[in-house]
Order: structure tokens, then C-alpha cells, then sequence
């Protein structure tokens, strides 16, 4: 049986324009996401990862339609944001929910935790009694007790601000959530219970969702496939337990041995360290956006950019030199 395709990317851009000079203006284009093609089917976990302004969060945002694409095509849940009408896009902002990185930035200081939740829906319409009870039901889904409802944000530790951001994502029952950074700001012991959470409200609905992380031990942890970016492109993507063994493209093998090792029986392999930093997004050549970091690359990466490339099921990788194993 095919699966239902619940996000479809093809050749999506975001440029932002940067105007120099006072007189003879100039004009140059940060390609924050440069030509991104990316399937996520239903109930399928997909990880982005890439270092700090590789694009993960812009591609988010224009994903959610919070920042307007530039080029290229996105599709929802079969509905084509380019083509939305607005009774479309309040039911689409009902089916995709967001949780953001630090909870405490996105709640209201003086809203008690009820409040918050019952936010979003009464902005839909939901009645008020209607979303008073969803309330409690949305924070025992959270594994909260209800006595939380009347508390304030200051009140609260971390991983519960980050389930109550959870519960309030659930209230009004949407088939997307996107996840950025959900776990980065809390303790490691609070991290596990708190991707536990997510995979249990993912299997129980049926959700889908696209985390974004710099940290390759979350993705391993939670993700089904993973996608990993570098200064606006996708320069890897397949199944999980694919790339983390067999990863192709150099900047996969880098991020990989610079995260931590958790398993001690591994921690007598040989890594190797990227060096240098990413590059600028202003006025990118024409060759790969790694040429200059990586070790292989020759005058054919300096000059012309990758295709995509399937080297194994399901797994693409966009390098003219593909490592081996």
C-alpha cells in the first residue's frame, strides 16, 4: 500500500535580497535555501540536521508559510500553499503545529498553563467550554498532573514548559508537528523523557514530524530518515540506520564524528574532524558549497554543483565522490 505523502519540497528557494551603496545600488542574495526537494510521507519521523546557519530554521519557516518561499513548490497535506485559499490555510494552521525551541520565550508570563493551551483554540473558533476540557485532556497526554492548569510559566522547570508547548501543539488535533531544537535547552535526563513523550504521542496518533537538531545522537534516537543540510542545500538524505552507517557525503561523515560517542565499545574508531567553518551565503559559487572544507574535493566540486545521487534504497547523496565504507 503507498503511503500519503503529508509534506512534498520541489526546487524550493528562499533568497533574501541585501541592498549596498547609496547611489549605484548593488544587490546581493543570501540563498538561505537553495533548490530543496524532500518527500515526508505519513507517520514518518524526518530529522534535519546541519551545523548553525546551514538554513534548517529558515526552511521551517517557510514550510509553516511564516516567511514567503522564493521559488519552487510546497504541498500539504495535498494542498498546494501557492494555491491556498484562506479557509484552506486556517485548516492547514490547525493540521501543523510547531514547537519551538525554548518554551519560556513562548508563553505568556502573566497566562496561567490553562490559558496557553486553550489559546490556539478559541482563536479557531473551538467554544470555551469545549477547549477548557481538551485542556485537561491534551496535559494528561503530556503525563501532567491537572493541578499544573492554574500554575504560571515562572513556576515551572524546563522539561515541563517544554510539555506544556507539547500539549498546547496537540490541542486542536493536527496531523503535522514541527519540532525545532525541542530538547537542546534541557538536562540530558529530561532530553530521553521528553523524546520518549514524542515517540509515544507519534505512534499513538499517528503523527508526523520533522524535528530539527544539530544533535545526531537525538536524530538517531528518534528519526525514521534523515536529512542533512549545509549552507541551504540537501546534500543527504535516506534512512536513519543507512546514514548513520554507511553515510556518503564528507559533511555527513563529519557531523557524525563530532558528536559524542554514547556507546563505549566505539570509542576506539578513528575520527575524522572537519576543519575550517561554514562559508558565506552571499553570492555562493557555482560548485559544491563544501568544496572548500572538504579533503576529496577537486576542480569538477570547485566548479559545477552535484546531482543527486541514489546509492542505495532510498538513500541520495548530492557529491561527485560518494565515500566509500
Amino acid at each position: 500500500m503507498e503511503q500519503k505523502v503529508m509534506i512534498k519540497l520541489d526546487g524550493l528557494k528562499k533568497y533574501f535580497s541585501i541592498e549596498k551603496g547609496l547611489i549605484k545600488k548593488t544587490t546581493t542574495y543570501v540563498k538561505a535555501v537553495d533548490d530543496i526537494s524532500l518527500t515526508i510521507n505519513q507517520g514518518e519521523i524526518v530529522g534535519l540536521v546541519g551545523e548553525s546557519g546551514s538554513g534548517k530554521t529558515t526552511l521551517a519557516r517557510v514550510i509553516l508559510n511564516l516567511t514567503k518561499k522564493t521559488d519552487g513548490q510546497i504541498v500539504i497535506d495535498d494542498m498546494d500553499l501557492a494555491d491556498i485559499s484562506s479557509a484552506e490555510m486556517k485548516k492547514l494552521r490547525s493540521e501543523v503545529a510547531v514547537v519551538f525551541q525554548d518554551p519560556a520565550s513562548n508563553l505568556n508570563p502573566r497566562q496561567t498553563v490553562e490559558s496557553s493551551i486553550m489559546r490556539p483554540m478559541i482563536i479557531h473558533g473551538v467554544p470555551k467550554a469545549e477547549a477548557k476540557k481538551k485542556a485537561k485532556e491534551v496535559l494528561d497526554m503530556v503525563k501532567m498532573d491537572q493541578r499544573y492548569l492554574d500554575s504560571y510559566p515562572h513556576q515551572l522547570s524546563g522539561g515541563q514548559l517544554q510539555r506544556i508547548a507539547i500539549a498546547r501543539a496537540l490541542a486542536l488535533n493536527p496531523k503535522i508537528m514541527v519540532l525545532d531544537e525541542p530538547t537542546s535547552a534541557l538536562d540530558v535526563s529530561v532530553q530521553a523523557q521528553i523524546l520518549n513523550l514524542l515517540l509515544d504521542l507519534q505512534e499513538e496518533l499517528g503523527l508526523t514530524y520533522l524535528v530539527i537538531t544539530h544533535d545526531l545522537n537525538v536524530i538517531k534516537y528518534i528519526s525514521d530518515k534523515i536529512a542533512v543540510m549545509y549552507l541551504g542545500r540537501l546534500v543527504e538524505f535516506g534512512p536513519t540506520k543507512e546514514i548513520a552507517e554507511h553515510a556518503k557525503h564528507p559533511y555527513t561523515r563529519g557531523l557524525l564524528d563530532a558528536a559524542p560517542i554514547l556507546d563505549p565499545h566505539l570509542r576506539d574508531r578513528e575520527k575524522q574532524i572537519m576543519k575550517g567553518d561554514p562559508g558565506s551565503l552571499i553570492n555562493v559559487g557555482a560548485g559544491c558549497r563544501f568544496a572548500d572544507r572538504c579533503p576529496y574535493a577537486d576542480e569538477q566540486c570547485k566548479n559545477q554543483m552535484p546531482d543527486d545521487v541514489m546509492v542505495a534504497p532510498g538513500h541520495q547523496v548530492s557529491c561527485f565522490h560518494p565515500m566509500e565504507d
